[in-house]
């Protein structure tokens, strides 16, 4: 299923980063990544194909199974690449970190994803 670069920003925020089942989590990743799809995380280093990425987004959500992911605004998109400024921490209360995904999208799936993290608005 081919979609488009803002679509698999925000479903990798909240189906893949943001999901604590993992049966879900890991269609998600099967939908929205290519096999052989690389993260870079600036804490944890690169993690590379879909069983990787499956294997650290469910660390990083069990650090913190409450926390919830808000886009402060829609995804910036150019060509086949896009990112996403975003939010997170526990529902009702101050954001606890802040951050920007930029993706790289071919042929309707993430190719490559970079996380990095902002300093709190």
């Amino acid at each position: 299923m081919s979609q488009t670069v803002s679509t698999l920003l925000l479903r990798n925020l909240h189906d893949v980063f943001g999901e604590i089942d993992p049966a879900r989590r890991r269609v998600a990743i099967d939908e929205i990544f290519h096999e052989d799809a690389v993260f870079y995380d600036p804490n944890s280093g690169i993690h590379r194909g879909r069983d990787e990425i499956d294997r650290i987004a469910g660390a990083i959500k069990a650090t913190h199974p409450d926390f919830r992911y808000q886009p402060l605004a829609q995804p910036e998109v150019i060509g086949d690449g896009g990112r996403v400024r975003w939010l997170s921490g526990s529902p009702g209360k101050p954001p606890a970190y802040a951050g920007t995904d930029f993706a790289i999208v071919r042929d309707g799936k993430i190719a490559a994803i970079y996380l990095f993290f902002d300093e709190l608005p």
